[in-house]
């Protein structure tokens, strides 16, 4: 069968360029980067080359990118690091802002920080699912140490005013962080245009290899480290260094600055097809979150009076690839928190799907989608109960 991928936002496919890149370094380059001889300083060199690359991708000093094992990690550094870091303020209690359609890294190390008695504001977002800036200026107090706020949802693709959070958030004297995951490779990354403190990238949500990451640490900014050990990655992230995956975030994060604009445009055309096309062929559908201010690879649809989990299965089985959500919450009984967030009934949540696409899709697989999902929603339709009532 030839599958078709509309899953991007779940994970990518590693590119040729950044395989060829990486693939030295687990043979023929193989020394420790914190060795002084020959095989530890090419494996240094190759590091800060990577590091430097990242830099340059968020427009940021190369000494301010700590590698991380991932997204999820370098999301828990900075909210976790950042808070315990920190002395109390006012009342002598600590406070945090956050919002509640972030992802679960963010979540549930902020529900960690509840439990040592932090205090955590979350955020309501409107029907496309973007904060108030008026709801965050009256939530921060004299307490609050730390923003954080996504800058493209995983599951809507919106966009949330980042910028304009952090110049409140910096009027307060509050620290800014964003998980810029899923806006990597699709938004211009400017830490500096953003005035954010702190911000997350995945190398495997941008064509590279699972298990690495990165965190943007503004110089100056106080982090307790998660994990004690060596004083790797400037005493923030103890561990030799997965040198081969940091090679491969550096090349990634290199192309993906060089093909941001085209594949912006390409891209969107073909979300843009997709939509129009299931919307024209399957009645009582229709496009969560905001249709104009989202990243340009993501659509999420619900189509009513079908359980979201049993279409993915269908789906599937017809050699399409898409998801109900976030990856990292698939099986979970409870409808998605973001698309309830925004206002959808839990009937609707769970019957939504998220289709993303990314470098390897083209028209023909758009056309091809468009062909096989309304027979699939049309069959399983007539297997509801509830459907047949109305």
């Amino acid at each position: 069968m030839d599958r078709l991928y509309f899953d991007y936002n779940a994970t990518t496919p590693v590119l040729p360029e950044v395989l060829e890149a990486m693939m030295p370094f687990y043979a023929g380059v193989y020394g420790n980067p914190s060795s002084i001889h020959h095989f530890g300083q090419q494996a240094r060199s190759a590091v800060e080359q990577a590091r430097s690359q990242v830099a340059r991708l968020l427009n940021c000093r190369p000494n301010e990118v700590v590698f991380t094992g991932g997204g999820t990690e370098a999301d828990n550094l900075a909210i976790l690091g950042a808070v315990r870091a920190a002395p109390p303020r006012g009342n002598g209690t600590k406070h945090v802002i956050t919002t509640r359609i972030e992802h679960h890294a963010v979540l549930n190390a902020c529900e960690a920080l509840e439990k040592e008695g932090v205090e955590v504001t979350y955020l309501p977002v409107d029907s496309s699912g973007v904060i108030d800036l008026d709801d965050l200026g009256r939530a921060l107090r004299p307490e609050t140490l730390l923003v954080t706020v996504m800058l493209a949802n995983n599951e809507i693709g919106t966009i949330q005013p980042v910028a304009e959070a952090a110049a409140i958030a910096r009027q307060h004297g509050a620290l800014m962080h964003t998980d810029a995951v899923q806006a990597a490779g699709k938004l211009p990354l400017d830490v500096k245009a953003l005035g954010v403190d702190l911000l997350t990238i995945s190398g495997h949500k941008l064509y590279a290899p699972k298990g690495v990451g990165a965190l943007f640490v503004r110089r100056n900014t106080r982090l307790q480290p998660l994990t004690f050990g060596g004083r790797h990655e400037r005493d923030r992230r103890p561990g030799t260094e997965n040198v081969p995956g940091i090679v491969a975030l550096g090349r990634a994060a290199e192309l993906a600055g060089q093909s941001l604009a085209a594949e912006s445009t390409r891209l969107s055309r073909l979300r843009d097809r997709l939509e129009r096309g299931l919307l024209a062929r399957v009645d009582e559908a229709a496009v969560n979150g905001d249709p104009a201010r989202r990243v340009y690879n993501t659509s999420n649809i619900h189509f009513d009076y079908v359980e979201g989990e049993a279409l993915v299965i269908a789906l599937d089985l017809k050699g399409v690839a898409c998801s109900t959500g976030a990856a990292c919450s698939s099986g979970a009984m409870e409808p998605s928190h973001v698309l309830t967030a925004i206002g959808l009934r839990p009937d609707q949540a769970r019957a939504s799907l998220r289709f993303s696409l990314g470098k390897h899709s083209t028209e023909e697989e758009v056309d091809r989608l468009l062909e096989i999902v309304p027979d699939v929603v049309s069959r399983l339709r007539e297997l509801s109960p509830v459907y047949k009532k109305v």
